[in-house]
């Protein structure tokens, strides 16, 4: 296949190449190739970089398909320009054995159109009681979480650590005191008493994550902030890092787009976990974006049934979808207003997970695997759930107009999403 007339990014700017592909592989980035035994599709000055890599969805099957599939999730990633992705453990069952796993795995191999590769579960059933069966599960995951549940206990934390040290996984965590929920379903501040629910203090994040950076240098321990969300959580993962600390982090595209000030009505699409905080935490998580606190970027692509998402902020389900509009969203609030640059976005979204967790993959050069996204920069659509690929709709931003459409993803040089009207064969 020949890609002719692309844009890609060559020392921050924009430049004209034409892109090769021979079998998985990208053979040649250069201008003007003349290739005539190829496939040659003419991307008309579209923008091409590698495929996004998520490392935070929830690709709810086996146990919860009628929230989504791995074959509806993975279109719906496909659709967003993600080529990996990697799957939370909240799942039934949950993969803390072999077993369990692989039941997982079988579908991921008949129906993911993307490269899948799961989590396995730091605990039993993720109760946090009893460790999982790390050493037997180890060779199948890309690392070990109990997503969806703080570990309450220290120790058991600190042995997971010290296991998964051992093995060379990281530990990922969801970080949340259960102590300090106190019945919440959104941040706790003047949002929650206008609107009259229960909040969420930032410091049942933030003591969690304090905490386990302590016991990750103490066992040397690659360990993971999921979806961070509170200003004293990233002060936390900074001040661990300046102290040679292994500590990384991920934010959610809804958590630098939003903050507690947009919920204007009790509507359940607003809950998440963690929930919307306060302006300045959300200004707290681009400033860590821009000084290198916040690694990379993951959608918690998190799909419910519509029933479950109707019952106001108090009793609807926590989770929002996000894998076919994370970049546009982003592109447009960021990009486009010269907050971030296109390179450190997509850096965000490919390479820098690549970097961080030693993958072989993620990479858009001549010899690397042929995991690209084609974007449009221009073009414009206005986000509608009805649309989405996947089965979970849940999304407060219906009705918004963002640019930076993914028109066609390609996995190992095969075509798993394209936009028909755009790209042309």
């Amino acid at each position: 296949m020949l890609l002719k007339n692309a844009k890609i990014l060559k020392d921050g700017e924009l430049v004209e190449s034409d892109i090769l592909i021979d079998g998985n592989k990208i053979s040649k980035i250069s201008k003007n190739i003349d290739c005539f035994d190829k496939e040659i599709i003419d991307l008309k000055g579209k923008f091409v970089t590698a495929g996004f890599i998520d490392v935070h969805v929830h690709w709810r099957e086996p146990g919860f398909s009628q929230k989504e599939t791995i074959l509806t999730a993975s279109k719906a990633a496909a659709r967003g320009g993600f080529t990996t992705v990697m799957t939370m453990p909240n799942l039934n069952p949950v993969p803390d054995s072999i077993e369990a796993l692989k039941k997982q795995l079988n579908i991921i191999s008949s129906e993911s159109c993307i490269r899948a590769i799961p989590y396995g579960a730091i605990t039993r059933e993720e109760y946090g009681r009893e460790l999982s069966d790390m050493d037997e599960i180890a060779k199948e995951i890309f690392a070990f979480t109990d997503d969806g549940r703080g570990v309450q206990s220290a120790n058991v934390m600190y042995e997971a650590m010290l296991k998964a040290s051992k093995l060379n996984k990281a530990i990922v965590a969801h970080c949340e005191d259960n102590s300090l929920i106190r019945g919440g379903a959104m941040h706790e501040g003047d949002k929650s008493k206008e609107l009259k629910i229960a909040g969420i203090p930032s410091i049942c994040e933030s003591v969690q994550v304090a905490r386990d950076i302590l016991l990750a240098e103490a066992a040397n321990c690659h360990y993971h902030v999921c979806h961070i969300s509170a200003k004293e959580s990233v002060r936390a993962v900074r001040e661990g890092k300046k102290n040679g600390i292994k500590v990384s982090c991920e934010v959610t595209p809804h958590h630098l787009l939003s903050c507690d000030e947009d919920i204007k009505e009790d509507n359940g699409m607003w809950k998440m976990n963690p929930p919307l905080r306060a302006r300045e935490d959300k200004n707290a998580l681009i400033a860590g974006i821009l000084d290198g606190t916040i690694d990379i970027i993951a959608t918690d692509h998190a799909p419910h049934t519509q029933a479950e998402k109707e019952r106001g902020i108090a009793k609807s389900s926590f989770g929002i979808v996000g894998s076919e509009t994370a970049f546009a969203q982003l592109y447009t609030k960021f990009v486009k207003n010269d907050i971030f640059s296109l390179e450190l976005l997509v850096k965000l979204m490919s390479e820098n997970v690549s970097k961080l967790f030693n993958l072989p993959y993620g990479k858009f050069d001549e010899g690397e695997l042929a995991d690209i996204v084609v974007i449009d920069l221009e073009k414009e659509i206005t986000i509608d759930s009805s649309n989405f690929l996947g089965k979970g709709k849940n999304t407060p931003y219906n009705g918004e107009k963002i640019n930076g459409i993914p028109v066609l993803t390609l996995f190992g040089g095969e075509i798993v999403y394209i936009d028909e009207e755009e790209i042309k064969l």
